[in-house]
């Protein structure tokens, strides 16, 4: 594995959360079970993945990026890491018991045997509940990592057995530095994603990957400008075009969000920079002509539905509830 291969799986920002844990780690008292929480796409999965590598490292520079263990976990082919990071689909407990079974064992090549659990949130109760035995009888060789959007979302007897850290969103500069050194974007895309990206790195790559997403973005946020114009049909109708794609509706609120979000700053004179820069023109008309609380109910509205997907509530109701409460300009 090269040391570029290697770069682009190290955690970007989040310096005070990999050095409180590295001290505690090396003092011996690592968290045996640790709760990643904060936005989407922010880092939590990426942050999981660094911690295990440093927990079973095998040189003296941890991770050090060159041992066994270290490409092992890399590829996915270390025996005493399970990572559970389906980003659509829910942690069952026929899931969580097969884990305990391997949790039970002796590590096989390390230190601990790690698990890493990612939106935890989205967890069936009976998977929730199977798992907090395993953190009430914890043992010495085994370390989980949760990872959810939201704690208030878990069981609170989940949290707390968890040392919980929160995650914050990247400033735009350092998500701008990583996708021109790690990732080799450079320009005017560079800079338009690192600003849409809002403090979330891991968003920001996604987007990159994806040639069709600034094209994307344009006709969805022309959309939202015709909705406004429209009547409960032409909303339901728009609903109704994406009611088989969760996805597609998990993109659309995001982008929606970033604009509500937008309106409310120029509503409230913030001199925060706008997550839309470009579309500036076209948002200042737009604030004034409706009042900031309308703008505040659409932030909570639209928010609102994108935590309900992460709880597995249906997406199409999501995006009615959110149509049908859009103001009329």
């Amino acid at each position: 594995m090269s040391r570029t291969q290697t770069d682009k799986l190290d955690v970007v920002g989040h310096q005070w959360a990999i050095e409180l844990l590295q001290k505690q780690h090396q003092a011996g008292h690592f968290p045996q079970a640790l709760l990643l929480a904060g936005p989407l796409q922010v880092g939590k999965a990426t942050l999981g993945r660094y911690l295990a590598r440093v927990l079973n490292c095998q040189g003296a520079s941890k991770p050090c990026g060159t041992c066994l263990s270290c490409h092992k976990l890399v590829s996915g082919n270390h025996p005493d890491v399970r990572i559970f990071d389906q980003e659509d689909e829910a942690i069952k407990i026929d899931q969580i018991r097969e884990l305990q079974r391997e949790l039970a064992l002796s590590p096989l090549e390390s230190q601990y045997r790690v698990a890493l659990l990612c939106n935890f949130e989205r967890a069936t109760t009976s998977a929730a509940n199977a798992l907090l035995k395993t953190l009430e009888e914890p043992t010495e060789q085994v370390i989980l990592i949760l990872t959810a959007t939201d704690p208030s979302q878990l069981l609170p007897t989940i949290v707390s057995r968890c040392q919980v850290l929160t995650l914050r969103p990247l400033p735009q500069r350092e998500i701008l530095e990583a996708l021109q050194t790690r990732w080799g974007l450079f320009g005017k895309r560079a800079e338009l994603l690192s600003q849409l990206a809002a403090g979330r790195l891991g968003w920001a790559v996604r987007a990159m990957a994806d040639e069709a997403f600034l094209a994307r973005r344009e006709r969805r946020l022309n959309e939202l400008l015709e909705l406004l114009r429209t009547g409960r049909a032409e909303r339901l109708d728009y609903a109704q075009e994406f009611s088989r794609d969760a996805g597609a509706i998990k993109e659309i609120l995001g982008l929606w969000l970033a604009i509500w979000r937008d309106l409310l700053l120029l509503q409230s004179g913030s001199h925060t920079k706008l997550i839309n820069l470009d579309w500036r023109d076209t948002l200042e008309p737009l604030a004034a002509q409706m009042t900031i609380g309308q703008t505040k109910e659409m932030v909570v509205r639209v928010r609102t539905a994108l935590l309900n997907l992460e709880r597995n509530v249906n997406p199409r109701l999501n995006l009615e509830v959110v149509l049908l409460k859009l103001p009329v300009c």
